[in-house]
């Protein structure tokens, strides 16, 4: 019977003895199946094997069928916002905390991950967002976001003021720490612990977060997903402004800049095992309760 999946990629967080660990299992386990295996560079240093085909992240997107991750969700959202520039199914394995974007176990994979290796699965669309950085009508900076873009001050507890336009019709002014816009993907991230809503990841939809605004009536928002939004910062604001992508990527942002985000072309080609269910990642997760009766 043919693979499904032919060339697999190994990616896991570096210099973390579980991820490393759990990186070994599953090369043995893989190349014992009879697959062809490719491993990034940050994490082949940490693997006793020999003759390893070490890659870069790029290349493995570029040249694998699927894409398994070994990390926490931070880890994972790294990972994604380059291999969604690619038609690669990515899956993922927990090595953190709350796991939302992780599905397997580190240690008792060998059966659900015989499973999707066989093609049974569910392979779950997770659109993207771009924030773009204009200053003067020139292009300064972007980058991708798989859970939220976020406007903030520099420091903690700094005000700043700025308007916001839904397909450039106004919305409103506010003052406020900043700016939450998150997908659903990111709706259980940062923006849930600032009040926003849980967006179940099937929404074609954003959510527009205050952070401690200066109105008690500001509330969180949720717009179609194919809105662009923009920002206007107001030339009064202090320079050490922030946009910040997934928290690991910083666009400086100066005093009557504008911040574009929308949604990106690509999306992230997630691979679940069939017993997926999102409402149980949730009551797992979220300590929810579980059924009465």
């Amino acid at each position: 019977m043919s693979q499904l999946y032919k060339i697999i990629g190994l990616i896991g967080k570096p210099n973390h003895a579980g991820a490393s660990n759990t990186i070994n299992a599953l090369f043995e386990f893989l190349v014992e199946q009879g697959y062809q295996v490719i491993v990034e560079s940050s994490v082949a240093c940490s693997m006793d094997k020999q003759d390893l085909a070490i890659h870069s992240l790029t290349e493995i997107g570029e040249l694998a069928d699927l894409a398994i991750v070994v990390g926490g969700d931070g880890y994972m959202l790294g990972a994604a916002r380059v291999l969604s520039c690619y038609n690669i199914g990515v899956l993922g394995v927990n090595r953190g905390n709350l796991g939302f974007l992780t599905d397997l176990s580190p240690t008792e994979f060998a059966e659900p991950l015989s499973e999707i290796l066989a093609g049974k699965s569910r392979s779950e669309q997770r659109f993207i967002i771009e924030a773009e950085v204009y200053r003067h009508g020139k292009l300064k900076s972007s980058n991708s976001a798989v859970n939220e873009a976020v406007l903030h001050a520099g420091k903690v507890a700094s005000m700043i003021e700025f308007e916001v336009y839904i397909d450039n019709s106004f919305m409103f002014s506010q003052r406020s720490d900043g700016l939450i816009i998150s997908t659903p993907t990111g709706s259980t991230a940062y923006s849930m612990s600032a009040g926003g809503p849980i967006l179940t990841p099937n929404l074609n939809a954003l959510s527009l977060v205050p952070m401690f605004p200066h109105t008690l009536t500001s509330r969180p928002i949720v717009v179609d997903g194919n809105s662009e939004i923009k920002l206007i910062l107001a030339n009064e604001n202090y320079e050490n402004l922030q946009v910040s992508c997934d928290g690991h990527v910083i666009l400086a942002v100066m005093p009557g800049d504008e911040v574009i985000i929308r949604k990106s072309e690509y999306t992230l080609r997630l691979i679940h095992p069939l017993d997926h269910s999102y409402f149980n990642v949730l009551r797992t997760k979220l300590s929810w309760g579980n059924k009465l009766y």
